[in-house]
């Protein structure tokens, strides 16, 4: 592969046709003619110059993270004086940020409001999802001590917290769901795919989740907006808690928001691989096995699983493999 940088000049002045599809005018030209087309689709009067910032985003999550645990993700070492002051600065300055960002999600959905949103609504939500963090750090320390308990493979708190998916989604989830709720669903959002790039959790900001949550492994779950999950739930790897299609059913705009997803009540266990759809309710401390593909309400203490494999006779194995690999 060549590594060498790419010409400008060279790529306009070759050829005599410098709007050719493959000169950098043309490439230009197709560029605009893609931004006016989706521009006049989606109605292009709003303002995207102050779009909230993926990087400012993710730097106020990294503030907020160290204000909740100064000492484990703040890095601060010093007596227990001086670390009221850490999480003050850290906090006046991840709520500062965070106004910034909000600031920009408002003017962009102002065209979507009935009047002009009030000069001071971004420092309102900036201040009133502070006063949410210590209730937030609570959630977070449940599903902390939730994975301990269930994991005995882990050998600490701390390190659930610094290395598990599941409380690094936890963390960001609690601060999402806050956001999202408070009325900055765009930076909420991008929260909550800061986590899932991290971890392979996908779990939206409008979820509802109860204390004591645990991940275990967490690759690949997906738990959808309307989902209401519980205290004491357990889910593994590649669970999801879905939507069903609304094909054959009346139309709907897809920014309508209705409940379609499940209901997880308390001390449910769902195991890897299982897939949930719709609005169904699985009842208290049932148990859901792997793979289980499930549409409809699950009664209280249940257990649902997949018939378990069984091992072929030698002489339906040998004719299963020679069906597989076409010689039989």
């Amino acid at each position: 592969m060549s590594t060498k940088p790419f010409n400008v000049a060279a790529a306009q002045d070759q050829g005599s046709d410098r709007g050719s599809a493959t000169g950098i005018d043309g490439i230009v030209s197709g560029l605009r003619a893609a931004r006016q087309g989706w521009r006049a689709r989606q109605d292009g009067t709003r303002d995207v110059e102050r779009f909230p910032a993926r990087a400012g985003v993710e730097d106020v999550v990294a503030l907020i993270a160290a204000a909740l645990y100064p000492r484990r993700l703040g890095h601060f070492r010093g007596n227990v004086a001086e670390e009221d002051r850490f999480v003050t600065a850290k906090l006046l300055a991840a709520l500062t940020a965070l106004e910034r960002e909000i600031g920009a999600e408002l003017a962009y959905w102002q065209k979507d409001a009935g009047e002009a949103f009030p000069p001071e609504q971004a420092a309102l939500i900036a201040r009133l999802f502070g006063a949410t963090l210590p209730d937030v750090r609570a959630l977070i320390d449940s599903d902390v001590e939730a994975a301990f308990l269930a994991d005995p493979a882990a050998r600490s708190v701390d390190e659930i917290l610094l290395c598990y998916p599941g409380a690094i989604a936890s963390l960001h989830h609690r601060i999402a769901h806050e956001l999202n709720g408070l009325g900055a669903p765009i930076v909420a959002r991008m929260v909550s795919e800061l986590a899932n790039e991290r971890t392979g959790i996908d779990i939206h900001p409008g979820a509802t989740i109860g204390r004591h949550f645990f991940v275990d492994h967490g690759t690949g779950v997906v738990v959808g907006e309307t989902a209401i999950i519980g205290e004491r739930v357990r889910v593994y790897q590649h669970v999801t808690l879905g939507a069903r299609s609304a094909l054959g059913t009346a139309p709907r705009s897809p920014r309508d928001r209705f409940a379609r997803h499940p209901i997880v009540e308390d001390d449910v266990i769902i195991y890897a691989g299982a897939t949930i759809l719709g609005r169904v309710t699985i009842g208290a401390r049932s148990v859901i096995g792997g793979n289980v593909w499930l549409l409809t309400d699950v009664a209280p203490d249940s257990v649902l699983v997949q018939p378990e494999a069984r091992a072929l006779q030698r002489a339906e194995g040998r004719a299963l493999r020679q069906e597989l690999e076409g010689t039989a």
